[in-house]
């Protein structure tokens, strides 16, 4: 089974920092992509940043510029920096792992998720 456990959380004041970690079980190396997502109150879960087994890095338009995703594969870990946090970055953040895996030569996309960590930003 494979799980993923977040960690870094917390409640920062706007203009502050938190930095994520996602420890996965197993060698993060055996996805195609890992990932972060949040959910705020009210909303629906969106992208916030992805990082893909070759180091290519995608962004939410909203986060551009002050989040940074980051990989450490001896550890098996996947971090976010968060800076320049706002009140709108307030949300439950999940990692994720994504995998292409194959049945009878058909390709099948897997996700897996952890539990999520609360960020608030307030003042």
């Amino acid at each position: 089974q494979v799980q993923l456990v977040e960690s870094g959380g917390g409640l920062v004041q706007p203009g502050g920092s938190l930095r994520l970690s996602c420890e996965v079980s197993g060698s993060i190396n055996s996805f195609n992509s890992m990932g972060w997502y949040r959910r705020a109150p009210g909303e629906e879960r969106e992208l916030v940043a992805t990082i893909t087994n070759a180091g290519k890095t995608n962004y939410a338009d909203s986060v551009k510029g002050r989040f940074t995703i980051s990989r450490d594969n001896a550890k098996n870990t996947v971090y976010l920096q968060m800076n320049s946090l706002k009140p709108e970055d307030t949300a439950v953040y999940y990692c994720n792992a994504a995998v292409t895996t194959y049945y009878n030569s058909r390709p099948y996309f897997r996700n897996f998720w952890g539990q999520g960590t609360q960020v608030t930003v307030s003042s």
